[in-house]
């Protein structure tokens, strides 16, 4: 089995690459730092390949996939978050935002799953956020890119129901987790996070039972399911006030 991981030099990417190892996955790892992804290739041994990709670059997604077919297991981990107001964000960040989280995704989940389809076998993992749920006033451009996450996937595990294909799709939406986003993201989270570790064992025993929805802790799915019962109006004065005490 192949597990391909974007986003696998640090926090959830690379602690989902050390559970896949250890469960029998040859891997093929892509981050943007080679220092990082060699580092744990050299722990990991035998049957991992590295390589080193700027993904915000719509070319190198689609370069990625014809240099790395036959896939068993795609998790589209790669993204970033900012926080600040709409109108004070950075415009180019915000642009290499929604090409990485949303663009890259975007090819990398149809290109492997065109050949999954054919193959009538394979799982795609898209990395989304408990954000893909809500309203995101301070990371507006952030929850909705994880927002597209969410729907994408699961407009795509209906269209796979009905074609009948035994290929799978999941959807992550972790919390705040204890890995570098924080400090991309220019924010200190309200609630306490957990280990990237904690994140990718839960994950992998997920993914073993085919759920679509994986909400690593119960704080999380209370959220999910306070985002469906909450007025949006609600919700989003809600989410400003916890991300307005992070800034």
């Amino acid at each position: 089995m192949r597990a391909l991981i974007t986003g696998a030099s640090s926090g959830i990417g690379e602690a989902l690459a050390k559970v896949l190892k250890e469960n029998g996955y040859s891997l093929v790892l892509v981050g943007r730092n080679e220092e990082r992804l060699n580092n744990i290739k050299n722990q990991l041994g035998d049957n991992v390949e590295i390589i080193s990709l700027d993904l915000s670059i719509k070319e190198n997604a689609i370069s990625l996939y014809n240099q790395y077919k036959d896939i068993d297991l795609l998790i589209n981990n790669a993204g970033f978050g900012d926080c600040a107001y709409f109108n004070d964000s950075d415009l180019n960040k915000d642009i290499n935002m929604i090409e990485t989280n949303i663009v890259a995704l975007h090819i990398l989940t149809k290109l492997y799953l065109r050949e999954m389809i054919d193959k009538n076998k394979g799982y795609i993992l898209n990395v989304a956020s408990i954000a893909g749920f809500l309203p995101g006033p301070l990371m507006s451009t952030y929850y909705a890119t994880k927002n597209y996450v969410v729907r994408l996937s699961e407009g795509i595990k209906e269209e796979l129901k009905h074609l009948k294909s035994k290929v799978k799709i999941s959807v992550l939406c972790p919390g705040p987790v204890n890995t570098n986003f924080s400090n991309t993201a220019n924010v200190k989270f309200s609630l306490k996070g957990v280990s990237k570790e904690y994140v990718a064992n839960y994950t992998w025993k997920c993914l073993k039972k085919q759920r679509f929805y994986i909400l690593p802790t119960f704080k999380i799915k209370m959220c999910r399911f306070l985002a469906k019962v909450a007025p949006t109006c609600l919700a989003s004065k809600i989410v400003f006030k916890l991300q307005k005490s992070k800034i």
